[in-house]
This record gives structure tokens, C-alpha cells and sequence, in this order.
């Protein structure tokens, strides 16, 4: 509501001319009844002042005769009557009261008469008659008309002064009043320093302006305190690593940080000032709308005490999300809080470590249960087989025992290179004759499959500083899974060179397998990692890819690549620098 507007102004102006109209003509209607009441009374005893004389005038007519009385008082009062507008007639009446002459001709004489005044006649000291005057009043009411038109005629200019004061007064204070409204309402808006101009009320405008200074000068130093720890509130919340989204009580995103935008993959545009509830997955799935209002739908102490936790699925992502109510130093709940924690990785590491725990059970549980069993047998029932039969027992329980010690190792080799205080010490090594010795004791496998290992090399290669023990266990890794992976009869190719720049020796092994799709490509080389398709029906445990890759890169500052497509084979390149710290050599 306005605090001072045209149609206050003319309220207050319609209730003074009510209210002063009013009083004024109460106090015009008392004023003229005082008069009027003053008026009759001296009109009073000018009448009894004026039949006095009239008496006195006809007291020397005792011994004049009647006729001649008659005519004398006919002349004087005729004279009395022409001369006196205000006496209507007059009466003579003897001493025995009868009347002697009359001067009323008509009735109108009679009703024009307002007062009546007697007056005895006397003459030498002895009451011979009586004269009867009555009065019309003309010359009083004329008077009293004329008082009561000058009376009404102060009154009304008087009226009409102060109306035309108040209503000027009213204007400029109406003016001001505007004026000061004005910049109130500017203040109210924040535009704190707004000025008035100079008017009829300076001394109300300099204390104004006064307090607008005032009031600009707290602002400016305010909005330095609030930008200064805003922005360290920014700068706190865009450095840490973890998702952050602000909401006020109303659920509008009002801050996001920078890792929050990274983890949703969404432009900070398209999240400020938008309803949390209605953020959308790359699917259109509503992320948080379920659990905010199952967190708004908490006691606000339970709230604070017991955060809610829980994960959604953005994407390709696994984000943690942990929603904290968000309190005023008042106390008043104004918000809350949602922390968002990538976890994918975390994820996909706990989901590749069951994997491996499964795969290394099964892997685990089945040598063992071969060695239980030809074991056992041997033991109680040699007797009954031959020579041949007890060798075939034998090789098979070596073949286990070996591939039960190489899946230790493995092992073992994943938990030591896994750790960053393991140096591996090198030598300068023949790798064509280390690859040749591969191949010879790995031979048996490819002739159960009929397949074909091809190996060419370049002459006159260097030797390279290796460790022999963890490259022989890489160069072992990846022909055996050329094997594993390759069809019955076709061959496999071994191909050993220098790089073109001179400073690598390039190792790799092309098989002509099933090959790895591509969406598996970037994620072959990850611990616990298995490519869920046709090839799950091979026995593995996660890690050798994984060991190869850390051995090469991470403890011979070389390279590993593959090249694939699914059904045609892969190619597994390592690159091994020919020069590295002489700290590192043995």
C-alpha cells in the first residue's frame, strides 16, 4: 500500500470542508441567534422609549375638546407614523379605557405588528389616558438581516481562507510527502545514496539524504564483506574435488561447482536456478527427484543427524550422492547440501575384484581338485595300473602343479609390481633368444591346437636391458594368450625389430583369433579385466594382461599396444627403450 497518494490527499480535504463547514455554520447559527435575542431586546426598549414620548407629546390635550383632541392626535400621529416606518398604528385611549382615536385603518396593520408597547399619559401628576403603539419591527429585521449577511460574510471568508490555506498546506505537504515516499521506496530497493531534491521541507530532505549517505556508505562496506566471503566460499567449494550442489528451500540449484558440472557432465546454464528434482541422466531418468523428497519428507532433527546416502547411475557413471540440511545462524532451515561422489572406478574395481575372487576360486579349486584326485588314487590303488598309465598320472599332476604355481605367481607378481617401492634390476639381454626359449616351452600347447608359431627377426639387433625373469613372464603371457585365443590351425607370428627412430626394440605377437571388440579395447589391460563374450569359456584369472602392462610401462618405461577387431585377430606390441638409467642396470 502506497503511503501517500491523490486519493488520501483528497480525503483529507473533503473531511475538513465537512467538518469545518459544520462548525462553521454552528458557530454562524449561534453568533446570529445571540444577535437576533440582543437585537429584540434593545428593540424592546426602543419601542417602550418611543410610546413614552408619544404619551408625553399628548399629555396637554385634557381640556381640549373631543372633536378637536380627535384632530390633533390624528395629525401627530399620522406625523409619528409617516415618520416611523417600524410603528404600525397607534391607540389613544381615555382614563375610563376606552379608546379615543386609532390610527389602524386595516387588519394587515395588526398582523404586520411584532410588539406592542402601552404607555400611561400623564398630566400634572394625574393619569388622564393611555396610548397603545404597535410596532412592525421593519427597521430591526432590516438590521438584523444586514448583521447576519456581514456575520455570514466573516464567517464564510473566513472558511473559505482557511480552506484554500489548508488545501495549499495539504498540496506542498502532499508534494513532500510524494517526494519523501519516493525515495523510501528507492531505498527499499536497494538504491541506497538516492537523493532528494531541496523543497519547502529542507531541514526532513537533509535528514533523509543524511540517512541515504549513511546507508550507501554500510552498503559498500557490507557488499565488500559479503562478496569477500562469498568468494571465499566459492573458492573453497571450486577446489574441492568432490561434486557440490547448493539448494535453496525451495529446491532451485543456486551453486554448483566445477567438479559437480565435471560428474553430471551438464553446463552450468542449463543447472543454476533449475528444480534438482528435474535433472535427467543421459537416458532421462530422474536422478534425485525419489530421494529428495524422501529426504524433505525426514523430521528436520533427523535430517541433521542422519544424512541421506545413496547411489544413482548418471551416464556411464556410479555417483555417491550425500544429502546435509543447510542451516541460517539462526537456525532456520534454508536449504541443503548434496555432495557427489564418482565412485565408477571404485565401483568397477570392487565388481572386478569379486570377478577375480570368483575366477581365482574356480581357477584354484580345479588344479587342486585334479592333484587330490590323481594323488589319491596313486596312493591307494597304484597297484592296479601300469607303468604307462601311472607316467600319464604323473605328467597330468606336473601339469597342474605348474599351472597351479603360475597362477601363484601371477598372483604374488600382481601384489609386488602392484607396489611403488619395487625396483626391478636389468641387464643387457639377448630378447630374440628369451622369445626362441618361449616358444619351444610353449610349443605343446599350440601342437594340441595345430598351430603354427612364426618368429622373425631383425639381424643385428642390440641387446636390450631388460629383466629377464618379469619380461620372460610378459613374453610367456601374451603367447599363451595368442594360443588361448587363436583357432584350431591358425598360426601365429612373431616379429621382432628396431624402431624407426633407432631407440626401441618393437616386440609383437599377431594371432589370428577371435579378436576384442572395441568397447573392451580401452579397459583390456585393467586389473581383474575379462572380456564377457565367447571367450568366458576360458580360464583366467584378470591379471596377466594387467602384469604385463605395469611391467612394461611402469618398470621398463616402455609401451604396450594392441591392435583388434572382433573376428580377426589381435596384434600386442611391446616397445622396450634400448637406453634407461645406469642406476637401474645390475
Amino acid at each position: 500500500m502506497k503511503l501517500f497518494n491523490l486519493n488520501t490527499h483528497a480525503k483529507i480535504v473533503f473531511t475538513w470542508l465537512i467538518l469545518s463547514s459544520v462548525t462553521i455554520f454552528l458557530f454562524a447559527g449561534l453568533s446570529i441567534n445571540n444577535i437576533q435575542n440582543k437585537l429584540d431586546k434593545n428593540y424592546a426598549e426602543f419601542a417602550r422609549l418611543m410610546t413614552s414620548a408619544i404619551a408625553y407629546q399628548t399629555s396637554d390635550l385634557e381640556k381640549i375638546s373631543s372633536d378637536e383632541k380627535i384632530k390633533i392626535l390624528k395629525d401627530k400621529y399620522s406625523s409619528f407614523i409617516k415618520e416611523n416606518e417600524d410603528i404600525s398604528f397607534i391607540e389613544y385611549k381615555d382614563k375610563n379605557n376606552e379608546i379615543i382615536y386609532s390610527s389602524k385603518n386595516l387588519p394587515q396593520d395588526e398582523e404586520n405588528t411584532i410588539l406592542n408597547a402601552s404607555s400611561p399619559v400623564i398630566s400634572n401628576g394625574t393619569i388622564i389616558g393611555s396610548v397603545n403603539v404597535s410596532f412592525s419591527g421593519k427597521g430591526v429585521k432590516l438590521i438584523a438581516y444586514e448583521a447576519k449577511k456581514s456575520l455570514l460574510t466573516i464567517f464564510a471568508l473566513t472558511w473559505l481562507i482557511f480552506t484554500i490555506f489548508l488545501i495549499l498546506s495539504s498540496s506542498l505537504m502532499a508534494k513532500e510527502l510524494k517526494k519523501l515516499y519516493q525515495g523510501v521506496k528507492e531505498i527499499s530497493t536497494g538504491k541506497f545514496g538516492y537523493k532528494l531534491e531541496s523543497g519547502n521541507t529542507d531541514e526532513l530532505t537533509d535528514a533523509f539524504n543524511d540517512m541515504s549517505k549513511i546507508l550507501s556508505r554500510y552498503e559498500e562496506l557490507n557488499i565488500e564483506q559479503l562478496t569477500l566471503e562469498r568468494n571465499k566460499l566459492e573458492a573453497v567449494l571450486m577446489s574441492i574435488i568432490n561434486g557440490v550442489i547448493v539448494c535453496d528451500n525451495f529446491d532451485n540449484v543456486v551453486l554448483a561447482n566445477s567438479a559437480a558440472l565435471k560428474i553430471l557432465d551438464v553446463e552450468e546454464k542449463n543447472i543454476l536456478n533449475t528444480k534438482i528434482q528435474n535433472f535427467t541422466d543421459n537416458h532421462g531418468q530422474k536422478c534425485f527427484e525419489e530421494k529428495i523428497e524422501e529426504f524433505k519428507d525426514m523430521p528436520i532433527d533427523l535430517r541433521e543427524n542422519k544424512p541421506v546416502e545413496f547411489n544413482i547411475e548418471a551416464g556411464k557413471k556410479t555417483i555417491k550422492a550425500i544429502i546435509s540440511p543447510m542451516f541460517s545462524k539462526m537456525q532456520d532451515y534454508v536449504g541443503y547440501i548434496i555432495v557427489l561422489i564418482d565412485i565408477t572406478r571404485e565401483t568397477e574395481v570392487n565388481k572386478l575384484k569379486n570377478t577375480f575372487i570368483s575366477n581365482v576360486s574356480h581357477e584354484l579349486r580345479t588344479p587342486v581338485t585334479v592333484l587330490r584326485t590323481y594323488i589319491d588314487t596313486l596312493c591307494h590303488n597304484s597297484d592296479d595300473f601300469d607303468e604307462e598309465t601311472k607316467k600319464e598320472f604323473m605328467t597330468t599332476i606336473d601339469t597342474e602343479a605348474k599351472r597351479l604355481h603360475t597362477m601363484v605367481n601371477d598372483i604374488l607378481d600382481f601384489s609386488r609390481l602392484e607396489s611403488g617401492n619395487t625396483v626391478l634390476k636389468k641387464e643387457y639381454s639377448n630378447l630374440s633368444e628369451l622369445v626362441m626359449q618361449n616358444i619351444e616351452s610353449i610349443k605343446i600347447l599350440a601342437d594340441e591346437k595345430n598351430i603354427k608359431i612364426h618368429l622373425v627377426t631383425e639381424e643385428n639387433l642390440p641387446l636390450v636391458p631388460i629383466n629377464i625373469e618379469s619380461i620372460d613372464r610378459v613374453i610367456r603371457n601374451l603367447l599363451s594368450n595368442a594360443i588361448k585365443y587363436s583357432l584350431d590351425g591358425k598360426d601365429i607370428f612373431v616379429d621382432i625389430k628396431k624402431s624407426s627412430d633407432g631407440q626401441n626394440i618393437e616386440l609383437s605377437f599377431k594371432d589370428n583369433g577371435i579378436g576384442i571388440a572395441k568397447e573392451h579395447l580401452e579397459k583390456i589391460f585393467d586389473r581383474f579385466y575379462r572380456v564377457e563374450n565367447a571367450t568366458h569359456t576360458i580360464k583366467g584369472t584378470g591379471l596377466g594382461l594387467h602384469l604385463v602392462k605395469i611391467t612394461v610401462e611402469q618398470h621398463h618405461h616402455g609401451k604396450v599396444t594392441v591392435i583388434s577387431k572382433e573376428n580377426e585377430g589381435s596384434t600386442f606390441t611391446v616397445i622396450l627403450p634400448l637406453n634407461i638409467n645406469e642406476n637401474e642396470l645390475i
